[in-house]
């Protein structure tokens, strides 16, 4: 058997478990472009090693650590509405409700592994989980 065979042969039971990479998510604000136009609906990646290690070394993180959190961002948000390229620009000039949204959800899926958080209800104590990458309120 060869290596490349070996690698894609089926777990334990014949069933092969397919691990989710890409997140989709809505902004609660959205992105605002140069013509006005907002963009919230975009896509995250899962991030890998080299996402999180070269950002080390860039000079702009050197001067400002809080620099690396629009790095990692900008390699991950691999889609934004209509936006040709998610780069730097694009994550700085996100309102700051929408920053920490997509903070919230880079941890959630490359710490947690899942975009769900667990609720409980106030007011009848009921514990449910909702999905924060999901619609926003009141969108189907």
């Amino acid at each position: 058997m060869s290596a490349a065979s070996a690698r894609q042969a089926p777990p334990q039971g014949g069933v092969v478990a397919e691990l989710p990479t890409e997140y989709p998510f809505v902004l609660p604000r959205g992105y605002v472009d140069e013509d006005g136009a907002v963009h919230r609906d975009g896509v995250m990646r899962l991030a890998t090693a080299r996402d999180e290690i070269a950002p080390q070394s860039d000079s702009r993180v050197r001067e400002n650590p809080a620099f690396l959190t629009v790095l990692l961002l900008a390699n991950t948000v691999t889609r934004l509405g209509s936006v040709h390229s998610v780069d730097t620009y694009v994550i700085e000039s996100l309102f700051a409700s929408d920053l920490a949204f997509l903070q919230d959800l880079y941890r959630r899926i490359n710490q947690a592994g899942h975009t769900e958080a667990d609720v409980v209800c106030p007011s009848c104590g009921h514990a449910f989980g909702v999905d924060v990458a999901g619609e926003a309120p009141g969108e189907s």
